[in-house]
């Protein structure tokens, strides 16, 4: 079966696409003030993406948790259709499995677009934590490294309270310590960039909007 026929909305909307895969770490230790936030700033980035008519048609969101097992509890949506889900804090922080299944995600969707004859900008995997991995991680960052390396992908690292920033940094060149808790500026970054991103076409370079919510680790 076609990627058309499973996806009636690629021969619907045949815009380019821009995907996007959270990585977000809903750990234990994730409980009380950094969750609440979290899901403030999932909640900001659902009202701002959807004010742009474009990115609603050309963004694609997708969400994986990682707090004691992990879960994909947003697939592949247009940000036009996306619903912010409340997250909840269990467990431990199986990093490694999320970013594995991130990368995945990623070629899954690309895959899906070759086949229905749509263009599409690198997609984003963004990864949000506040500890450490308490999974075998490292054949992981080592996966990500090489898709980022073959301009697979444009993956983000950011780093919470506790965050692990030394392991974080052998993930990506491309990490950020979190001013406190700000993940609503987080996230509106998040929709700003994307917002960018589609407007442009997908052979460009777009700039990303300033950092404001946090500095280089």
């Amino acid at each position: 079966m076609t990627a058309l026929a499973l996806n009636p909305e690629f021969a619907i909307n045949p815009d380019p696409r821009c995907a996007c895969v959270m990585l977000l770490d809903t750990s234990g230790s994730m409980a009380g003030a950094p969750i609440e936030e979290l899901n403030a700033g999932l909640r900001a980035f659902q009202a701002d993406i959807q004010e742009d008519g474009l990115a609603k048609r050309r963004v694609e969101v997708a969400i994986v948790t990682f707090g004691g097992t992990v879960r994909t509890v947003q697939d592949w949506v247009s940000a036009g259709s996306f619903q912010a889900p409340l997250l909840v804090p269990e467990g431990g922080t199986p990093m490694g499995q999320a970013m594995a299944q991130g990368v995945q995600m990623v070629k899954a969707r690309k895959q899906a677009y070759k086949e229905a004859g749509l263009s599409y900008y690198q997609p984003w995997v963004f990864l949000i934590t506040d500890g450490t991995p308490t999974d075998e991680w490292h054949s992981a960052a080592e996966l990500v490294r090489r898709e980022t390396a073959a301009r697979g992908l444009n993956f983000f690292a950011v780093g919470v309270n506790n965050a692990d920033m030394s392991a974080l940094k052998t993930i990506t060149d491309r990490t950020l310590k979190l001013n406190g808790l700000s993940f609503r500026e987080l996230f509106l970054w998040v929709s700003q960039s994307q917002k960018g991103i589609s407007r442009s076409k997908t052979d460009e370079q777009t700039p990303l909007a300033p950092v404001t919510f946090g500095s280089p680790a």
